[in-house]
């Protein structure tokens, strides 16, 4: 079974204003952040990333555009979702 996955949209638009491609994540490359429980994974797919709850992979995936993947990652970087 093909595992895709869209962006939840608001009004046939994603929330960030543009329509996100339906992705075949069925045999996507995952890549896990560390080797624990409840690691996020990421993959790479047909320009775009996508990201997982790797303790529930059949979840769904978010997907970034590449623009949107690196302001989250700054974003991240520099405790932006810091919960001090």
């Amino acid at each position: 079974m093909a595992e895709s996955m869209t962006a939840q949209s608001v009004g046939g638009r994603s929330a960030g204003g543009w329509h996100k491609p339906e992705l075949d994540l069925s045999d996507a490359d995952w890549q896990s952040s560390s080797k624990g429980a409840g690691d996020v994974e990421i993959a790479f797919v047909e320009g775009f990333i996508a990201m997982r709850n790797g303790s529930r992979p059949e979840s769904p995936s978010l997907i970034f555009a590449p623009d949107e993947w690196r302001r989250f990652v700054l974003g991240a970087s520099g405790g932006e979702f810091d919960l001090t």
